[in-house]
């Protein structure tokens, strides 16, 4: 039995369809339009070994990612239902090549995002260095969940997205996993 959720977004600029498995084996599937953006959705699929489908369609490109990551995160909040039995916390440390980035996060039903990607560029590959960061926070926000996504050290702004990508879907793994010690909820509250 896995835990999957969906989500759609329709408006006048975007047709946006999403659906997730967190227990899967990190599979992608789909097309954003857009490459880079596709090859971080991959990753994020791969290191989290949740399965994602995506089919994404927009009039402007800044539309289609932020649509994309709020679609992705409802999808991401479905799928956890009421967030009984897993860990909760979840943290990562990836390096790639000479770029390292640091994510933590607390699948709580509190929105908090914290993104410093030092990015210096004004594009990566196809996709704007603003969007890059819009997303994370849109995805976070609408799951809704805290997260804090830092890169420590880097000088290439593929490297510190790729990172940051594989750090977040590791933490997020970590967090989604169930542990039955935590059958009622991980917090003194007594529901996440």
């Amino acid at each position: 039995m896995g835990r999957f959720g969906s989500s759609s977004r329709r408006t006048s600029e975007t047709e946006v369809e999403i659906s997730i498995e967190l227990d899967g084996e990190g599979r992608f599937e789909g097309n954003t339009g857009l490459k880079f953006l596709d090859h971080m959705l991959a990753q994020l699929a791969f290191h989290s070994l949740s399965d994602l489908k995506v089919s994404a369609k927009w009039d402007l490109a800044h539309h289609g990612v932020e649509d994309t990551a709020i679609a992705l995160g409802k999808a991401i909040g479905e799928a956890l239902g009421e967030r009984e039995g897993i860990n909760r916390f979840g943290h990562a440390l990836v390096p790639m090549d000479e770029s390292l980035v640091s994510v933590a996060v607390d699948l709580v039903r509190r929105a908090y995002v914290d993104v410093d990607l030092k990015l210096t560029g004004t594009r990566v590959e196809d996709v704007a260095t603003e969007d890059v960061v819009h997303f994370l926070e849109s995805m976070v926000m609408n799951v809704p969940a805290v997260a804090h996504i830092e890169v420590l050290r880097g000088l290439n702004d593929h490297h510190k997205v790729e990172a940051a990508f594989k750090a977040l879907a590791l933490a997020l793994r970590q967090a989604w996993t169930l542990n039955p010690r935590y059958a009622s909820g991980r917090s003194t509250k007594g529901r996440v």
